[in-house]
Parts: structure tokens; sequence; C-alpha cells
């Protein structure tokens, strides 16, 4: 059977061509005997997804409608899930079993998905290349021998290799678009706020966000309509009017004015990069859009800012994590002291560790003014900078990665190169904003991605422009040679 996309299976599925059961199983099968050359999943519910499936066809023969009904999707193992390990990518967590479902996942139970499994990911949303997983790495479906990106670098791999029409990611700091953009998918992750924080496992509260993760623009807004919504649970959750964000995605980019950053085109900018978002720059403006050329002077200090704000925040986060209530706990402690240490050196991996160490330095007495409060400071500018240049521009384009997938192992003795990976997407969590990253080209047969920044709650245009770019190109429908 032809492979289809989240929007081409839900015409099917409500046209009756094809079951729920049929195409869970479908899945299910490709997920077995593929994702051993990938690992993208830590847990797969075939029980679970074939019941769920059986419940969707019910409903779909009574003419019921719903936004996701019967489709397969797969869940970030960062997202509780009722019954269902919730591991985080962590020994910590290994032997978790969520108690409750997570607002995402509530809201696309109640738009009738079915989850086929979790997927794997840096620990606890840690990392840039999904090598920092408890499970181990993930491999990128282009080239086994490269990283996928990280830390949704499971649910990117797994949509890249068809194993699930779409996933959810978190972006704490690139964590949807890098992946996206290192696997050849469409990542969106929206405005701070937008989408509920309750049930996802906390890395650094006021940057982290959930979004969708799927080949296309047009799938990804599908996502969102069922994601997206205020929650009171979530005291960081924002009260908006419904949206139907497939609703503008035809409409032309006549007169669209794009922001072109000179700082995300200076040095450090892979030149092969470089040429392919050019290219795809130049279908924008075929279409009608019109080049801007801005200036966001504190990008460069984003990086430093990020790598202070996000590790002081998962170092009063995990602190939860002490082997009395939850999470792994060390054999025969000798006391309190001795069960908080071991429980924590064992639980833990070396990049959470080093998170925490940082956190809680730049917390300390007598750093917490030197660091933490200029950072931000800092992330007050970087807001000014987004805030004068949608003064100017509609959305603002550049390249989501400075370069292309890396090799396993490349980057894993040299922390600061690894967090360079994010230089382009980390501005926009700092200022809460939304971004997207879809393929926009291939260097040899590795993929490169063009990243789109909106202006608060503008998640619409972004999906708008990229499908119109998706409209003229074929890149979201290239698949990986071993998978097709």
């Amino acid at each position: 059977m032809t492979l289809d996309t989240l929007s081409g299976w839900a015409r099917r599925l409500q046209a009756g061509e094809i079951s729920s059961r049929e195409l869970t199983e479908l899945y299910l099968d490709r997920i077995e005997r593929l994702d051993p050359d990938i690992n993208s999943f830590v847990t797969v519910t075939r029980e679970q997804a074939l019941a769920a499936a059986d419940a969707a066809d019910q409903r779909l023969a009574r003419g019921e409608r719903a936004p996701l009904l019967g489709l397969p999707v797969a869940q970030k193992d960062i997202f509780c899930t009722r019954g269902v390990r919730t591991s985080c990518g962590s020994r910590m967590l290994d032997a978790f079993v969520a108690p409750y479902d997570a607002s995402v996942v509530e809201r696309m139970n109640a738009a009738g998905a079915v989850m086929l499994g979790k997927t794997n990911m840096d620990e606890f949303a840690m990392g840039s290349s999904n090598e920092t997983s408890h499970y181990g790495p993930v491999l990128n479906p282009w080239d086994p021998e490269r990283v996928p990106g990280g830390s949704s670098g499971g649910s990117a791999a797994a949509v890249a290799a068809r194993l699930v029409p779409a996933a959810t990611g978190t972006d704490t700091g690139g964590s949807i678009r890098q992946p996206a953009a290192f696997c050849g998918v469409t990542g969106l992750k929206p405005t701070y706020g937008r989408v509920s924080r309750y049930g996802m496992i906390a890395f650094a509260s006021s940057l982290d966000q959930g979004g969708p993760m799927a080949a296309s623009a047009e799938d990804c807004a599908l996502m969102l309509n069922a994601m997206a919504g205020f929650d009171s649970r979530d005291s960081t959750s924002l009260e908006r009017p419904d949206e139907d964000f497939t609703a503008g995605l035809d409409r032309d980019l006549k007169g669209l004015r794009i922001g072109l950053p000179r700082e995300y085109f200076g040095d450090g900018l892979h030149a092969d990069v470089r040429r392919a978002v050019q290219d795809a720059l130049a279908v924008l403006r075929e279409r009608g859009a019109e080049p801007v050329e801005i200036s966001l002077p504190n990008s460069d200090l984003s990086v430093p800012a990020y790598y202070v704000v996000a590790p002081a925040e998962c170092s009063s986060n995990l602190a939860r994590y002490d082997g009395v209530r939850f999470g792994h706990r060390c054999n025969d402690p000798r006391d309190l002291m001795d069960l908080y240490t071991r429980s924590r050196a064992e639980g833990f991996g070396a990049e959470v560790k080093r998170r925490i160490m940082i956190g809680t330095y730049v917390l300390s007495a007598g750093y917490y003014d030197a660091y933490y409060l200029k950072a931000q400071k800092v992330r007050r500018l970087i807001a000014e900078d987004f805030r004068r240049a949608f003064e100017q521009v509609d959305v603002i384009a550049g390249p989501t990665t400075p370069e292309l997938p890396f090799r396993l192992g490349e980057k894993s003795a040299d922390p600061v190169r690894m967090y360079l990976s994010d230089i382009y997407t980390i501005a926009a969590n700092l200022a809460g904003l939304p971004g997207l990253s879809m393929p926009a080209g291939t260097i040899g047969s590795l993929p490169v991605g063009l990243q789109l920044i909106g202006n608060y709650f503008d998640e619409g245009r972004l999906l708008n422009v990229a499908h119109q770019f998706q409209q003229e190109t074929g890149w979201h429908q290239r698949m990986p040679a071993a998978f097709a």
C-alpha cells in the first residue's frame, strides 16, 4: 500500500478507502520491521493502539467526525501517558508508569488519535543529537552514521522513515526545529503558552513548548488544531480564541515581507546550507514574497544567555528526583544523604549532571546577579530585537541549523560545539515566539532545513508560508531510500 501523509490518510479514512485498524497495523508492522535500524521508539503500544483503532472505526461507521479520528501518531516520551512508561529518555524514570495523561495526550485522544508508542529522546530533553538517551542514540534515517538532532530526534526520525505519519515533540532551544531540519520533516514550535505543558516533564519551564512534527505543513496544522488550547492546570497556558490552523493554508504570499537577518547568513554558516536556503528563498520570492534585510543585533548572545537560563531552571526542576517519591532509587542506602547522592548519581546521565551543576552554580549566592540576572536582561534585549523587526516584516526566515547532520560521536566530547548547533533556533525560545522548520533541499542525501519565525500567535502565517512553499517543491515528500 502506498504510504500517505497524515492529511491524506484523514481523507482516505473519511472516504472509507481504508479502516483505522488496517492503517494502524500497517505502521505497527513498519515499526517492528524497520525501527531496529534507527532506534526511534522506546515503547510500542501495539495492543492499546489496535483497541483504539477499533474504537475509531466504530465511531467512523456511525458517521462521527473528529480532527484526528483513526489516525496513528506517536508521543515523545516526555509526555505522561496513563498506564504507559514515561521515561524521558532517562534511567531515572525507566520504571515510571504515569498515572495520568498529559494535556497534549488528552487533547489528541479526544480528537480520535491512535497512539502507536513513545519515541526516543535526549535524556530529559537535554541534547542536540539524541545521543544522551539512556536507551541508546537514535540514528538518522538518511545516513545511520549521523545524528537525527535532538532532543526530539526519535519523533523526527520516526516521521522521516514513515514509521508514523506524525509525532509530538518539545522545543526548549530548538528541539523540534533542529531535528526536523536534520531529518527532512516539518516541525513547529508554537508561541510559548499556546500548547499546555501540563503533564510534559519539565526541563526549563520558561522555555519548554510542545508542538507537532510531520511530513508537511498541512499535517502540522491538523495536529496543532488538536494540541493547542487553554488549560487551567498550566499557569503559563494562554487563553486564546479557538483557531483553525488549516483555514489559511491557501492564502497567496503576494506582498508578504520576509525578513532576512544578516546575522543568520554570516560566518559559521556552511556554504552548502547557505546555497540551499537561498534557493528556497527564491521560491518564496517567485510566489510573491518580498525579501527585506534586517538585523537582530543581540542574536549572538542567545547561546550564552540560554545556557545560563536553561540550566538554572533545569537544576530547580530536577531537584524533585531524589530517590524518595518516584524515580530511580539506589540499593541499600546507608542514610538519607547516601540515598539522595547515589540515586541521583546512578539515575542521571553525564549531560544532565553537567547542566544541573551549571544551573546550581549560576543560582548560588554571589553568582545570581552576575550570571542569571544578567542572562535574563539579555533575554529581554533579544525579545526587543524581534519586536522591532516585526514592525518591518511579517515573517523572519533563515537557516534552521548552521551545518548538515553531523556524525555520531563527532561532538560528544565538546559540549560547546554541540550547543552551537542550536545557534539559529534558541532566540525564538528566549523570546517566546513561534518557529517552524521545513525541508528546503538536500546536500548529497542529507536534508537542509529552512526556518521561519513569526510574531506572537502567528502560527497560521508560518504554516501558510510553509504550505505555499511545499506546493512548489517536493522536498517534504522525499523518503530515505532504505525506508521507501
